[in-house]
């Protein structure tokens, strides 16, 4: 797998499946990766009053704001938002736009709320406007399982009234539309049993459907990457590399262009090791002149309470200094606070 490891650049890590599941009771269960945990002795009440006080001042204290925001799990925020609303007559929401502004009012929106709608959000935004944000397609729907894209599915449809479905035909075109409409079906097998023989016989076919043969037949590939799971697929990477002269990924490079090319290559890397490739993002948004703000806010809140340590320990791993160096170097003032907070600083 050298050439794996050579086309990402040592970008993507190894991935370690067998560190992500603890016994309790004999029983296996997910570790908890995620920053932001629930905060004891939650008082949704009380947060609500302190936070009308906050941006009722005569100077907004921004530094309350961000304390609860960022302290309290999403599921309290939820409880939060209600209480202010039924206390106060007017959405937490348009409070806190009224209040705040720029970046921190950005991030602020983002965190209140709840992961289906930030989906759907973010791939509402994605498709409308000027140009499509195709990353940020690939970057959800090959990230989220399968319950998390059947419930953004019905989120965008009560929300915007269209189905995302019908949108994306008519925002994207070819086999890049084909793709995504595959991962829409949520149909990836998500266990991590690993079938040694469906990975030989799928590296055989899509070696066959790629290299072997003239043109690409990239229907194979869609079918295979977009409902295998990530450890079976890394298996299949291995058969790949006995039955070719060159890696998977090298062979979609080769063999692909455009938007298509792009989307597997992400599959597969997602594949591999998911956390490199969120920390991959956030380096990316602060390389150079300029600070991509919209990647920033999204990962950050997308993946606080998911795997942000894991991305965390990536990032270091990968670039030679903290996540929360990289921030310190690249935002300023409030908006510095929350990402920071976000991370898990005290």
């Amino acid at each position: 797998m050298s050439l794996f490891k050579d086309l990402f650049k040592k970008i993507i890590r190894k991935r370690k499946p067998d560190e992500d599941t603890v016994f309790v009771k004999g029983k296996p269960k997910p570790k908890y990766y995620g920053t932001v945990v629930p905060y004891p002795n939650f008082n949704a009440n009380s947060d609500a009053s302190i936070l009308q006080s906050a941006i009722e001042k005569d100077e907004v204290d921004h530094d309350v704001i961000i304390t609860v925001l960022v302290k309290r799990s999403n599921e309290q925020r939820q409880k939060i938002k209600v209480v202010y609303e039924a206390s106060t007559g007017k959405s937490l929401e348009k409070a806190l736009k009224s209040a705040l502004r720029s970046d921190l009012e950005d991030v602020s929106l983002a965190l209140l709320m709840d992961p289906p709608h930030f989906d759907a959000y973010l791939l509402r935004k994605a498709t409308k406007g000027f140009g499509t944000h195709e990353h940020v397609l690939v970057e959800v729907l090959a990230t989220r399982s399968n319950q998390e894209i059947r419930e953004l599915k019905r989120v965008f449809q009560e929300e915007y009234q269209e189905e995302l479905e019908e949108v994306i035909k008519e925002e994207t075109s070819g086999d890049f539309t084909t793709a995504l409409l595959a991962l829409l079906k949520a149909q990836k097998d998500e266990s991590v049993e690993i079938d040694n023989d469906l990975a030989r016989k799928d590296a055989e076919i899509l070696f066959e459907a790629g290299e072997n043969t003239k043109g690409t037949d990239v229907s194979v590939f869609i079918d295979i990457l977009s409902k295998r799971s990530g450890p079976q697929l890394t298996k299949t990477f291995q058969h790949y590399a006995a039955v070719s002269d060159i890696s998977l990924p090298k062979a979609l490079d080769l063999e692909l262009k455009g938007d298509i090319e792009e989307c597997l290559i992400d599959i597969v890397k997602c594949s591999w090791n998911k956390a490199a490739v969120f920390a991959e993002k956030l380096h990316l948004a602060m390389k150079g002149h300029g600070t991509c703000e919209d990647t920033l806010i999204r990962v950050m809140v997308s993946r606080s309470e998911v795997d942000l340590k894991k991305i965390i320990e990536e990032y270091r791993a990968m670039y030679d200094v903290s996540l929360q160096e990289a921030i310190l170097m690249d935002t300023k003032g409030h908006y510095e606070s929350v990402l920071l907070g976000l991370c898990g600083a005290p």
